[in-house]
């Protein structure tokens, strides 16, 4: 077989490769066929019912000589057999009727006089299973890095088929945090106001070094072993629904681990992007739209690794394409996901890529995927929403987006104490005056920060009260909020010097360990002193001060339809202050942010466009009638929320 060059050439790969060697990957055991005769089978199962094409992946030495058959049941038969350029891999297509009886079937493999069977599951689907709902303005997500959350089973830190041990003394280092540890803590989640939980990778990530994070699949039909298990995984959806939380899986289609399994020997050549030497995407995310763009500049965008120990994957590959899609609905339909975030889109190739989301919006027509596409161009962050009419015809079917221009204006506006031409809150009012440019306002996702920023509360420069803003523009604007885990009680970086560095960031959830002198989880009403632990500052009754403020306005959320759907309105000031309406038929919030180190009076009379006969006032902060008049002051670093009745 060719041999890998892209990968070979790598100094810094060879030390890994070889202590990844120390602990190699163990195939999963098959039942009647003997590992040797086939080591795995990909999908795990599948159902019947299904929109979606099943074409198995079928992994086994020289196993492309043998005929194939599948008998048991009624209803399900072999509709054609294709050769990969290994002679150890076969592509079955298996076509299933409506009326095919569920149950086991077996694929039965002849070569020669040898003849040797493998089970596989065809199962009935739940009932509504295509109907299920997903993500929307009605819900607020909350974002979490398992690894650096809580370590809900201290026995599955380090497991015996994954190289990497946990070391919560090394910052680049898996620390233990795993499914249990979110499911011990949803009471949490949902007493914050939290309806969805997004959770970065659970997926087998086999890499030597730097594993915690999940972002390089070893594995894409298995959990991490130090997270847990599929099954737990799927205990995981049912417990957070009984709570009233979906869950949203990241998954990253672009590329793999270069430890993944099928590394050792490729069904194609071209199943992943190979390079004479190794050669990263240009990030040149505009050749995708750019009329001037070269088709070079292109390919190395999107064909280009991401980084040397991340395998670029070739979704032109039909079968690459097809098993990308089969593995997004078997997640879905085995565990009962309501929601995808899918991790470094536009790095994809924009055709395919554009397929697998029409073919999961297919089988499940009220889902949502929002795709990580990070750009400040206001423009080019458009033209990845599905239905936007761009000028080349191009339409992705990716339904949302995460609003990175809000975000990057947010954060830098909260930062400064005075106002003028461009400056403070004037950034906000800019980027939300392009809102005519998307194609979905309700599709968007809008967020403070992330796994991948700095820490929101290290941008306030550690001010509670800037903090506060924050969440309440986050319950009240437009689009569907995610908060990152921690950001809700103001963490900040253990790397002040560099806030952006991402262990730094990444904190652990103070609580989530046996042993933390801090519970967080139970204490944030009853915090005794000032600590400094972890990168994370606490004052005495901030933390619960903090949490009551958002838990209050996102419980509130929930049922603020005016909120979920009602437009906006809003005023242009320069002087570092920022007034807005959400309004529909029934309602209008007024929502009034004082950046300022002075007390504002709020010039209500400015807005009598929509502030006329409104009455009966609720201060949503306070549930206290509250009228608002030009004679209301608001505080220094404060937000004024008041719900009012048509």
């Amino acid at each position: 077989m060719k041999k890998l060059i892209s990968i070979i050439t790598l100094t810094c790969l060879l030390s890994s490769i070889a202590t990844a060697a120390e602990k190699p990957f163990n195939p999963k055991k098959v039942k009647n066929a003997t590992k040797e005769q086939v080591t795995r089978v990909e999908p795990l199962s599948w159902w019947v019912g299904m929109k979606t094409d099943l074409q198995l992946l079928i992994q086994g030495q020289n196993i492309s000589a043998a005929e194939v058959s599948i008998e048991g049941g009624n209803g399900v038969s072999v509709a054609a057999v294709h050769k990969a350029e290994s002679p150890n891999y076969l592509f079955v297509d298996v076509a299933i009727a409506d009326d095919a009886t569920p149950g086991t079937y077996y694929i039965v493999f002849k070569n020669g006089k040898k003849t040797f069977k493998y089970p596989y599951e065809i199962a009935a689907r739940a009932e509504d299973s295509a109907e299920r709902k997903s993500f929307t303005t009605a819900d607020m997500v909350y974002l979490i890095m398992p690894d650096r959350f809580a370590n809900g089973d201290a026995s599955n830190d380090s497991t015996e088929n994954t190289t990497e041990d946990a070391d919560r003394e090394n910052p680049h280092g898996r620390h233990g945090g795993d499914i249990q540890g979110v499911i011990d803590h949803l009471d949490y989640i949902s007493d914050l106001g939290a309806t969805y939980i997004w959770t970065t990778p659970f997926l087998e990530d086999n890499d030597p070094r730097g594993s915690y994070h999940g972002y390089a699949a070893s594995d894409y039909y298995h959990i991490d072993s130090r997270f847990g298990s599929n099954e737990l995984y799927k205990t995981l959806v049912d417990k957070a629904r009984e709570k009233g939380i979906g869950i949203i899986m990241d998954i990253v289609p672009n590329h793999c681990s270069y430890v993944h399994w099928w590394m050792e020997d490729l069904p194609f050549q071209d199943w992943i992007h190979q390079f004479p030497e190794y050669t990263g995407t240009n990030v040149a995310f505009s050749t995708n739209m750019d009329p001037n763009a070269s088709k070079k500049d292109l390919y190395i965008q999107e064909s280009g690794w991401f980084v040397p120990t991340m395998v670029d994957m070739n979704l032109d590959n039909p079968y690459v394409l097809q098993y990308f899609v089969q593995w997004g609905v078997w997640w879905i339909e085995y565990s009962g996901l309501n929601g995808f975030r899918v991790d470094t889109y536009p790095y994809n190739e924009k055709v395919p890529a554009s397929e697998w989301c029409k073919a999961i919006m297919n089988e499940y027509p009220n889902f949502n995927i929002v795709g990580e596409c990070w750009t400040s161009s206001i423009p080019q962050l458009a033209y990845w929403q599905g239905g936007n009419a761009n000028k080349d015809g191009f339409d992705s079917h990716l339904p949302s987006i995460m609003d990175f221009p809000l975000h990057d204006a947010l954060r830098a506006a909260l930062a400064e104490d005075n106002g003028g031409w461009g400056a403070g809150m004037t950034k906000v009012y800019d980027i939300l005056s392009h809102d005519f440019v998307y194609h979905d306002l309700s599709k968007m996702l809008i967020f403070p920060g992330n796994h991948d920023t700095a820490r929101i509360g290290d941008c306030v420069r550690k001010d509670p009260r800037a903090l506060k803003i924050a969440m309440t523009m986050m319950a009240t604007m437009r689009g569907i909020p995610q908060i990152f885990a921690g950001d809700e009680l103001m963490f900040v970086s253990s790397n002040p010097g560099n806030p952006g560095d991402h262990p730094g960031l990444r904190v652990d959830f103070p609580g989530g360990w046996d042993g933390d002198q801090i519970d967080l989880f139970t204490e944030v009403g009853r915090m005794a002193q000032t600590h400094n632990t972890d990168g994370l500052e606490v004052q005495k009754g901030q933390a619960a001060d903090l949490f009551n403020h958002a838990s209050r306005l996102f419980q509130w959320r929930k049922t603020a339809d005016v909120i979920h759907n009602g437009k906006t309105l809003h005023f242009m000031t320069r002087d570092n202050t920022y007034a807005y309406f959400r309004y529909n038929d029934e309602a209008v919030v007024f929502v009034y942010i004082n950046n300022t180190l002075e007390d504002k009076n709020v010039p209500w009379s400015y807005y009598s466009e929509i502030t006329d006969g409104l009455q009966g006032g609720v201060d949503v902060l306070t549930g206290e009638p509250f009228e608002v008049s030009d004679a209301t002051v608001v505080a220094p670093k404060t937000a004024l929320v008041v719900e009012y009745k048509r």
